[in-house]
């Protein structure tokens, strides 16, 4: 069977793992002549050489040039430096291009299976940080075939049949990105399940919920915790969907135009929207984290005073020792903005290319890469953090009076009286001026005097004054009544496979 730039080749996981996701072992790449810091991968890092004092080699594609690059175009030019973190899924199309070359007959099967056999070598030794990384060989795909030359000799040469670095970089990105996806999955998950653990432990507690930042209605603190288990339910779903389109074969574009052998095309190779949406899917995570983060950030503070982190996830003053400090969550938020930039940047670099690959392209892994490291970075803080705090029910209690937050509650019950509901805004608020006046609160009234400012008003009415009364009269569908957020909770344990 002919494969084509469509083939769909990857296959999504059956389940996704529940357990804690590992941390990925930390590295460091050394170059010769100095140290360089690169992001974290699961295998061991390797050392990586330039070609400082070195006899330069021949490029793979260096047959028409008489002279080399110079050593400013070389290092200016050079990936190696970051996408060597691409090794596992270059080898891995590697196999794949070999199997299929042996299949339409253009290598023999000794010649698959001696390819196949150098690349697990190679693997085996990137693995076990054995491998160098030449900066003169560019980039991953070009170290890695320049290795196997070395290694097997002639049946290496015949890798390349077919294939272009541009088709070849394509297939790498989307099966980094189809595994990235799946680790914040699981991420996601982790902290949806300490989020739903926090909130079944305060059932019953009421807060003051905001708009604008100022006292709105009473709303019971796991309706608030659920919303953000449901933006992040969402976040899932945008990974998810994005995780569709990743997941196709570009192999057999080659260059832009496909190629005139019997393998088994212009868009494959130029096309970054996969890149783009899963930036832009992060980026929306981001965003949702950094809200918690600042509303967490807020109720630690002396003003506020509703939650306190533990001293695990808390940090002090180099000068002022009183200070406790909700520093993960102010950096969640602060990381953000990087998320943010990754995309843009992104965008930017997509926005002036014509058809089809162009050189500019290479600039979409590092963006990539810190947006897939910020936002595991920023999840795993998160549950952390959520397993590690305790809101002070004492304090939230003493400020609830505060802002007539049952305002609204009592609008309604004229409503159910027959008001008008414009009406009914109107009254609610000269009772709310008298209140002012008098400095109380609404069920602090006497019945003469609410009766005053309308005739509706009757004794049933102090049933909707007070925030407890005033949570009970909530019934909606997803409203924050009793009953109704502890239907979303149970519902939230089940879909979460939490257990009693």
């Amino acid at each position: 069977m002919a494969f084509t730039s469509q083939s769909l080749i990857f296959r999504a996981p059956a389940s996704l793992p529940s357990g804690r996701l590992a941390a990925p072992s930390a590295g460091r790449v050394a170059l010769r002549g100095r140290g360089a810091a690169f992001p974290s991968v699961a295998a061991a890092s390797t050392p990586m050489a330039n070609s400082d004092g070195d006899e330069k080699e021949m490029k793979l594609w260096g047959g028409r040039f008489e002279e080399g690059v110079t050593d400013a175009v070389e290092r200016f030019t050079e990936s190696i430096s970051y996408d060597w973190q691409l090794y596992k899924y270059d080898i891995m199309g590697s196999k794949a291009h070999a199997t299929m070359l042996a299949s339409q007959g253009l290598i023999t099967a000794g010649d698959r299976d001696i390819i196949l056999e150098g690349l697990d070598q190679i693997e085996t030794l990137i693995q076990e940080g054995k491998f160098e990384w030449r900066k003169d060989r560019e980039d991953v795909h070009m170290n890695i075939e320049a290795a196997l030359i070395e290694r097997v000799g002639e049946p290496a040469k015949k890798l390349h049949t077919a294939r272009s670095r541009n088709d070849q970089i394509v297939t790498d990105l989307r099966l980094w990105c189809r595994d990235a996806i799946d680790k914040i999955l699981i991420r996601i998950k982790q902290f949806q399940v300490s989020l739903v653990t926090l909130a079944s432990k305060y059932v019953d507690l009421i807060v003051p919920g905001y708009t604008h930042l100022q006292r709105a209605q009473p709303v019971l603190l796991p309706h608030l915790l659920l919303s953000y288990v449901e933006q992040l339910e969402r976040d899932a779903g945008r990974l998810a969907n994005c995780r569709e389109r990743v997941n196709f074969c570009p192999l057999g574009a080659c260059a832009l135009a496909g190629t005139g052998l019997p393998i088994d095309s212009i868009d494959a190779v130029s096309d970054r929207d996969f890149v783009l949406e899963f930036l832009a899917a992060n980026s929306i995570a981001a965003v949702h984290l950094s809200r918690i983060g600042e509303e967490w950030v807020l109720w630690a503070s002396e003003e506020f005073g509703f939650l306190t982190p533990s001293d695990k996830v808390s940090t002090g003053s180099s000068i002022m020792p009183q200070k406790k400090n909700p520093d993960p969550m102010e950096l969640v938020r602060g990381k953000s903005a990087r998320v943010v930039g990754d995309l843009m940047t992104v965008l930017i670099l997509c926005k002036g290319l014509p058809q089809a690959y162009n050189r500019d392209l290479q600039e979409d892994k590092e963006p990539l890469f810190d947006s897939v490291k910020a936002i595991l970075g920023m999840l795993e803080v998160c549950t952390e953090f959520a397993q590690n705090i305790s809101f002070n029910s004492k304090r939230i209690q003493r400020s609830l009076p505060a802002g007539y937050l049952d305002a609204t509650t009592l609008a309604d019950y004229l409503v159910k009286k027959g008001v008008p509901f414009r009406t009914s805004h109107e009254i609610v608020g000269r009772s709310v001026q008298l209140c002012v006046t008098k400095n109380c609160q609404l069920a602090e009234l006497h019945l003469d005097d609410l009766k005053a400012v309308h005739p509706a008003f009757e004794a049933d009415v102090y049933e909707y004054l007070g925030v407890e009364n005033a949570v009970n009269k909530f019934i909606s569908y997803g409203s924050t009544g009793s009953n109704q957020v502890k239907k979303q909770l149970e519902d939230w344990r089940i879909q979460l496979g939490i257990s009693s």
